[in-house]
């Protein structure tokens, strides 16, 4: 499968890596970068744990990274489940302090259909067991949601972790989201809002 991304012709899991540097986006940097031999740009970046503080709902908050992996957010958190509007990142942090991994995707990099891309997502929060924590109504502490400020057409993040693919690659997709599943400093699963 292929797509073109910003003008650069990639092929999904195939074809030869991409040169991309990746910016956090606020002048910070990973502590860490994990290259993956995936056919396009694909890393894996641990950042510097912020503190978890509960600031009002509508702050505007700074990260240092984009899409944010730690730090302040807002006090109530998304529930797990595929959002069609973007989910402002202040609800989305507190869902990764919890443990989750939120599934990020950018379609406007996407030259033509995104379906490959969210079929990508979905079948990474597919590939993870029934979380016993969670109650009947969850299955999983995962959010699907897109975030247009993300410079990647897919990126995966967690407490600490943020993926980041030019391209679908679901092996080192689904094995990001295995290993940094349930990583967060509160790792409980209750449902959250839907309303922002």
């Amino acid at each position: 499968m292929r797509f073109s991304l910003l003008g650069l012709t990639v092929f999904a899991a195939c074809g030869s890596p991409s040169q991309t540097t990746f910016d956090g986006g606020a002048g910070e940097v990973p502590l860490e970068v994990t290259t993956i031999d995936a056919g396009c740009a694909v890393s894996v970046e641990q950042w510097s744990l912020g503190k978890g503080n509960h600031l009002p709902i509508g702050t505007d908050i700074t990260w240092p990274s984009n899409p944010p992996s730690s730090g302040p957010h807002y006090p109530i958190w998304a529930a797990f489940q595929e959002y069609s509007s973007a989910v402002p990142r202040g609800y989305y942090v507190h869902d990764l302090e919890h443990g989750a991994v939120v599934l990020l995707s950018n379609c406007a990099l996407v030259s033509g259909d995104c379906t490959p891309v969210l079929n990508a997502l979905r079948a990474a929060s597919a590939s993870l067991p029934d979380d016993p924590k969670c109650s009947t109504d969850i299955r999983v502490r995962t959010v699907i949601t897109p975030d247009p400020l993300i410079q990647q057409p897919i990126v995966a993040v967690s407490w600490g972790y943020i993926y980041r693919a030019a391209c679908v690659d679901q092996p080192s997709l689904n094995a990001f989201v295995a290993a940094h599943y349930a990583q967060g400093t509160e790792d409980l699963c209750a449902q959250g809002t839907t309303q922002f």
